[in-house]
């Protein structure tokens, strides 16, 4: 009887559709659109007037509507990505491609820089900040091996790129925050090493997109060449 009652009482929890929409949110949709005009699917006017709608949308359900036609859409939700929880045999080098060292100091890697394999990060009586929210990846596995001695190690992610950790701390703290990224081709960041009466902390960067970077990049690169070529 208390099964019956049960299965009588209206769903309260909100749907999928009906959840607020991000700007995490907008950006992938927008992204879709992109695409899809790039392959023809889509005219110049159809993309600015979804691409507005999209800015307007307030639920991810009123997302959902501008890409429902889109081949691409449907294909991207059902093949997620299943990033390696370790690196790939023979991705990532033994030899660091960067050392990032604070002694008794600060040091930082940020802003728009090139990330190698394998980044190194010495943290001892002092602190590492390395930023990779504006990042240019040449490779798909990134390895940063962090070691804070009475320092710390904070790290910075895309949103959507994957996260892994694979350290620890002696009483110290080691938190990565796990990401799984929707694109199986997103760049893969690991994190290990050890934390001795320290912290090493990775989370992502909000907001911060490797395909939106990549974007204004080739942007910044097309609107050099069409200046070039107009001398």
């Amino acid at each position: 009887m208390d099964l019956q009652k049960h299965a009588q009482q209206p769903d309260t929890a909100p749907r999928t559709a009906e959840l607020r929409a991000s700007d995490a949110d907008r950006d992938r949709i927008a992204d879709l659109l992109r695409e899809a005009l790039a392959e023809g699917r889509l005219t110049a006017d159809e993309h600015a007037e979804r691409v507005e709608g999209v800015l307007a949308a307030k639920t991810v359900g009123e997302l959902d509507v501008f890409v429902r036609d889109l081949p691409i859409a449907h294909q991207r939700r059902t093949a997620p990505a299943s990033a390696p929880s370790r690196p790939t045999t023979g991705a990532i080098p033994m030899d660091a491609d960067d050392n990032v060292v604070a002694v008794f100091s600060a040091a930082a890697r940020k802003g728009r820089w090139r990330t190698g394999r394998r980044i190194h990060a010495y943290a001892i009586f002092g602190s590492v900040d390395i930023d990779l929210s504006e990042a240019l990846f040449d490779h798909q596995q990134v390895m940063i091996k962090s070691y804070a001695v009475f320092g710390s190690v904070d790290i910075r992610v895309p949103e959507n790129v994957s996260l892994r950790g694979m350290g620890g701390g002696v009483l110290g703290s080691f938190e990565v925050d796990t990401l799984n990224a929707t694109d199986d081709e997103a760049p893969v960041v690991f994190v290990d090493g050890w934390a001795v009466l320290g912290s090493i902390e990775a989370r992502p960067r909000r907001g911060r997109l490797v395909a939106d970077i990549l974007d204004r990049v080739q942007r910044k690169v097309d609107k050099s060449m069409r200046r070039h070529l107009g001398h």
